[in-house]
């Protein structure tokens, strides 16, 4: 026991010899003590640097080495996405950290205020390490995340981003509580007397963390969602979704950003349903003037059944017509009299054939063609229906091309669009 007791003392005796050589050469050299002890303070620290330094780099190297070797016999990304996210580098700062604190006392020997605050800023440093490498595995999994086809349009930066908020104020406090010298407890518990002021500053983002949670779980918005929000002027895709904001890529490609708790205070239209369905929807309608509807004749029916779309359909109502009029002795001198055809109906079932023949039109939705009710711009025939292409260009083309035809082929029953008179128009009448 005294044998061990004796090493221990010659070990620490052989330390401090070790720690203040430089000292006991500069005292030989005829140097003050107090000069002599900054010089050995000094050339402790600057060794210990370099020390560090070196030692940080070798470990860096080596780690982010052993990383790149791993991901590239891995069938896995994960650990790519690691790599690229600098989780390798910020791990590696551990060992010189720790190496630092080890090795502090013996720096300032000589110097225990000094050695205080040192151990304090490495305490500090060591609070702010935790924190990198802790967002670097988040930006990790979030990145994983957003690869697994059910994850890649939630709001998982949200929830980083949450904690993240917590995980800086607690550092915060905690190397406040490490400068000051108060205990963390302690230091909590006096927390509660600016409270409000707190609540008051994290107002929006409280209200976003609360927004994000709802918008997730009662799924009102992914990103890729294509939504249209009036009140800020937003009409795209949503390309981030974050705690306190929602990115919205425009149509001209200009980004709006909404504050996510707008989403569940405010009204906004997600057009998610239209593009997971079959198509997407066309609902536009002519207007007929009211004054060219009427009854046809013999001679105007057998003039249509040259269309070939709705000759069969002429056919067989003419042949049903004409016996439901002769069974019931109906006087047909006059056209109103009795079952009749009228242009305005035979054009509304050519366009309903029209459209269910068309190759861009989804026949497995709605398909309508429709008569609304008579306003003072004429009587509007409404197209109901459902684009198999649903890319914007395409579905503007294809709508256009359908009412394309549809206008060119309203002359031909005898009927006219309406459309307010034009200035030329009134000065040939005058």
């Amino acid at each position: 026991m005294i044998q061990t007791n004796t090493k221990t003392e010659e070990n620490i005796e052989q330390s401090l010899d070790l720690k203040r050589l430089i000292f006991e050469k500069l005292i030989d050299f005829g140097v003050s003590e107090e000069v002599a002890a900054y010089l050995n303070m000094l050339v402790l620290l600057v060794g210990l640097l370099i020390i560090i330094f070196l030692i940080d780099i070798v470990i860096r190297k080596l780690l982010i080495s052993a990383f790149n070797q791993f991901a590239k016999r891995s069938k896995t990304n994960f650990d790519d996405l690691l790599v690229s996210n600098k989780a390798p580098r910020n791990i590696a700062h551990i060992i010189p950290l720790l190496i630092a604190i080890e090795f502090v006392p013996d720096v300032f020997t000589d110097f225990y205020n000094f050695e205080i605050i040192v151990e304090k800023i490495l305490k500090v440093f060591a609070i702010v390490l935790t924190l990198w490498i802790a967002r670097s595995l988040l930006h990790t999994v979030r990145d994983y995340l957003k690869t697994l086809p059910r994850l890649k349009d939630k709001p998982i930066e949200s929830y980083i981003q949450v904690f993240m908020i917590f995980a800086w104020l607690a550092g915060v406090m905690s190397a406040i509580a490490i400068i000051t010298g108060i205990p963390f407890l302690k230091f909590l518990t006096g927390l509660g007397a600016i409270s409000a002021v707190i609540i008051l500053v994290f107002k929006d983002t409280i209200l976003g963390f609360v927004a994000s949670i709802q918008v997730s779980i009662n799924d009102m918005l992914r990103i890729g969602d294509w939504i249209t929000f009036e009140k800020y002027g937003a009409d795209g895709d949503v390309i981030e979704i974050t705690l306190a904001t929602v990115k919205v890529q425009n149509w001209d490609k200009t980004i709006t950003t909404i504050p996510t708790y707008a989403l569940i205070s405010d009204s906004f239209k997600n057009w998610r349903g239209m593009t997971s369905s079959g198509g997407r929807r066309i609902k536009r309608a002519v207007n007929i003037k009211q004054h060219s509807i009427k009854c046809l004749s013999e001679a105007d029916i057998e003039s249509l059944k040259k269309i070939e779309l709705i000759r069969s359909y002429l056919e067989k109502r003419q042949q049903d017509i004409t016996e439901f009029n002769t069974s019931h002795n109906i006087n047909k001198s006059m056209p109103l009299n009795g079952r009749n055809l009228t242009n305005v109906g035979v054009f509304r079932k050519y366009v309903q054939t029209y459209i269910e023949r068309h190759s861009a039109v989804n026949k497995d939705m709605t398909i309508m063609v429709r008569q609304l009710a008579p306003t003072s711009q004429g009587l509007p025939i409404e197209i109901y229906a459902f684009s198999t292409d649903k890319r914007w260009v395409n579905y503007e083309y294809i709508m256009a091309d359908i009412f394309d035809h549809v206008l060119a082929a309203v002359p031909y029953f005898g009927l006219e669009i309406f459309e307010y008179p034009s200035s030329i128009t009134l000065n040939t009448e005058k």
